[in-house]
């Protein structure tokens, strides 16, 4: 994984000296239509904000730019289908949270991230939360591992699903405190949220934005966010970093192309995406739906990528977790 690691990371900077396409070329970009390509569908953050980034890359590049929504395979289908696409800039990929975590979780994909593809721009983060039910008789993190190593194996986790975020931060949250939890994988977020409340399952560690108003409400109480410094969200919540060194977990969302793209269009899209990040509307809906910008430069976002693809794989092997 280190080798593959340094290698994406050489790639990713070396996108800055691909040989250059003629001036012409990098002018006429786009000069159709471009496909972003969706892996999940419809309606969830990463696609309201695909659909954002695209609506604004459309106005500055005076072209059509098409959302295509392809769910299936943990989003594998998506990317894979966008590995195997021309390198001319017409067909990107969406990448999220996912794409990092199934390099590993499947054993047999038809692309690899780290090489199949090139880092075009970074575009926001959503972190998690680890919440309990109201009821629960842990109200800090201490006393939540204290709970849980005095009742092994009676905490059940509950998750998005197999290889969610979710799921994976648990697992690393039971490594990394030494405690042992009952994983619960559901259909979705909301699932396993009524679960909590209601007691089947005793903690999640959740996207923010779907636990917010649990939160809120008092439905829910958060011990902790994945974030690297308090959020302004939760007065008083501290992080999981300040009990679990090094713990910080997040979704999030970038733009991809398939390998080989010219430098030119990369840097003409990173250029694009990070000017979309910088209009207020689009700012706002981040924030709103509990996100942080994250605009990147192709190198930045090639580094992050492959620190998420080693930091899961570490996970994924040491747990021995198997796709849903």
């Amino acid at each position: 994984m280190k080798l593959r690691r340094r290698q994406f990371q050489q790639l990713a900077a070396g996108a800055l000296a691909l040989p250059a396409v003629p001036q012409a070329h990098a002018q006429a970009y786009p000069a159709q239509p471009v496909r972003l390509m969706v892996g999940f569908a419809a309606g969830q953050a990463i696609d309201i904000l695909a659909r954002m980034i695209g609506q604004s890359l459309a106005e500055q590049f005076s072209q059509q730019v098409i959302v295509e929504n392809k769910p299936g395979a943990g989003g594998n289908i998506a990317a894979e289908q966008v590995a195997h696409a021309t390198a001319d800039g017409y067909t990107l990929l969406v990448i999220g949270a996912n794409n990092p975590i199934n390099s590993t979780l499947y054993d047999k994909l038809g692309f690899d991230l780290l090489r199949d593809f090139a880092p075009v721009a970074g575009i926001y983060r959503v972190f998690q939360v680890m919440v309990v039910n109201a009821t629960f008789p842990a109200k800090t993190v201490p006393e939540f591992i204290a709970y849980a190593k005095a009742n092994p194996g009676k905490i059940n986790f509950g998750s998005a699903g197999t290889g969610s975020v979710a799921h994976v931060t648990g697992e690393w949250f039971k490594m990394t405190a030494g405690v042992s939890m009952q994983h619960v994988p559901y259909r979705g977020a909301p699932l396993a949220l009524a679960d909590l409340m209601s007691g089947q399952v005793q903690v999640m560690f959740d996207n923010l934005p779907s636990s917010i108003e649990h939160i809120r409400a008092g439905r829910l109480r958060a011990l902790a966010v994945s974030t690297p410094a308090p959020l302004e969200l939760l007065p008083g919540i501290p992080t999981l970093g300040e009990f679990l060194v090094g713990f910080e977990t997040s979704a999030f969302a970038g733009l991809g192309a398939p390998a080989g793209m010219p430098r030119e269009i990369i840097d003409k899209l990173n250029k694009g995406v990070t000017a979309a990040l910088a209009d207020p509307k689009i700012k706002a809906r981040i924030l709103d739906l509990g996100g942080v910008p994250m605009p990147m430069t192709p190198a930045e976002f090639g580094r992050f990528l492959a620190n998420e693809t080693e930091k899961w794989a570490k996970v994924i092997r040491a747990a021995d977790i198997k796709p849903g």
